[in-house]
C-alpha cells in the first residue's frame, strides 16, 4: 500500500509527502488519532516509501527496496508492540542495540511502536535519550491515540501528526471499491468506527438478515402495531438476532433518521436508500420533531438494556412509544 492509497487523512498525508518530496524527514513522527482512522497502515505506507529509491514523494511500488518490503522482507524495519499491558524498557534497550548496527546498504532504519502511550517511565525516558541521540540514521514512527498522554519532552522531540476519525463517506467509498456489498456497507459505516471494523460488521453472521429485518420493524411501527409486535416476537426474539438488541436499535435509529433526511432533501445521506420510494411516500407522516422522538425513543430503550432491563420488554415499550406518536 503507498501513502496515497490510504484512505481520506489529506492533512497526514500533505505532511509527510512534503517531508519525502522535500528531503526534510524528521527524525521521529508521533501519528495520534482514534483507532480505525489509518495511523497503522498510514506508518507502513510511510515507512515503505522512506525506503523506496525513487526519492519522489510516495513509493514506487517497483524497486528493489519496494519489493523487499512488501514481501515482508525489510531487515531495517522493526516493529515494537506492547508486552502485555505495556512497552518496557527492556525492548527499548534491545531495539537500541538493533539499530546501533549499521548496515551499508541502506540509508536509514525505520521502527514502528504501537500503542506508545503504554510506555513505562523507564522506557519512556530510555527512549527520549535516543530520540536525543540517535547512533545512526533512524526515523520513529510513534502511533497513539492520545497524543497528550505522551511524555511532554517526548512530544517536543517528535513531529505530530494528526489523524481524524474517517467519515462515513470516505469509508463507504473505500468499502464499496473494495467490492463489499454497498447496502449494508452504506449502515456499517455509521455504526462501527474504522475500516476494520466495518468490514467486520458487514461480514458478521446476520447483519444483512438484521438489516432486512430492522426495515420492516421501522415501516410496521409507524402503523401496524400488531405486525410489528408479531415481527418482533418471531423474527428477532425467536431468533439469534435477538441475542444483538443494541444493534437493532441502532439501526432503527437510522431507519428514523433517514426520514428526517428525505424531509431535509439529503436524499444521498440515507442509510435504507433501497426504500426510497417508501420512505418518500411516509417521511412527512410526521414532522422533523416527531422523527427526532422516535429516534430518542429508541435510545432510552438502549439504556434501558444497559441497565439490565429485558430486551423484550425494552422493545415493546418502545414499539407502544413509537405507535403512540
Amino acid at each position: 500500500m503507498s501513502i496515497a492509497q490510504v484512505a481520506g487523512q489529506s492533512k497526514a498525508k500533505r505532511i509527510l509527502q512534503f517531508a519525502l518530496s522535500s528531503g526534510k524527514v524528521s527524525h521521529a513522527y508521533l501519528f495520534s488519532g482514534p483507532p480505525g482512522s489509518g495511523r497503522t497502515k498510514m506508518a507502513m505506507a510511510f515507512a515503505k516509501a522512506l525506503f523506496c529509491t525513487e526519492g519522489g514523494d510516495d513509493a514506487c511500488g517497483h524497486c528493489l527496496e519496494c519489493r523487499k518490503f512488501e514481501h515482508g522482507n525489510q531487515p531495517d524495519l522493526h516493529i515494537v508492540e506492547p508486552d502485555g499491558n505495556s512497552i518496557k524498557i527492556d525492548q527499548i534497550r534491545e531495539l537500541q542495540r538493533e539499530l546501533a548496527y549499521r548496515n551499508l546498504n541502506t540509508a536509514r532504519k525505520i521502527y514502528i511502536m504501537q500503542r506508545a502511550e503504554s510506555m513505562t517511565l523507564q522506557a519512556a525516558n530510555s527512549l527520549l535519550k535516543f530520540l536525543e541521540e540517535p547512533q545512526s540514521p533512524v526515523v520513529a514512527i510513534l502511533l497513539t491515540e492520545n497524543g497528550q498522554a505522551m511524555l511532554p519532552t517526548i512530544r517536543s522531540r517528535t513531529q505530530l501528526v494528526p489523524f481524524m476519525p474517517l467519515a462515513p463517506n470516505e469509508m463507504l467509498q473505500t468499502l464499496v471499491d473494495e467490492g463489499l456489498p454497498q447496502l449494508p456497507a452504506r449502515a456499517a459505516v455509521h455504526l462501527a468506527s474504522g475500516l476494520d471494523a466495518c468490514r467486520a460488521l458487514i461480514q458478521q453472521n446476520g447483519f444483512a438478515e438484521m438489516r432486512n429485518v430492522v426495515i420492516q420493524l421501522g415501516k410496521d411501527s409507524l402503523s401496524r402495531f400488531t405486525a410489528a409486535m408479531m415481527s418482533l416476537q418471531q423474527q428477532i426474539m425467536k431468533t439469534e438476532l435477538g441475542e444483538q438488541p443494541q444493534l437493532l436499535l441502532s439501526l432503527l435509529t437510522l431507519w428514523y433518521k433517514d426520514m428526517i433526511h428525505f424531509q431535509a432533501g439529503r436524499h444521498e445521506s440515507l442509510v435504507f436508500i433501497d426504500q426510497l420510494d417508501w420512505i418518500g411516500k411516509h417521511a412527512y407522516s410526521r414532522p422533523a420533531e416527531g422523527w427526532v422522538a422516535c429516534m430518542e425513543y429508541t435510545l432510552e430503550a438502549g439504556k434501558r438494556i444497559r441497565a439490565h432491563v429485558s430486551a423484550q420488554l425494552a422493545l415493546e415499550q418502545l414499539l407502544i412509544r413509537v405507535q403512540e406518536g
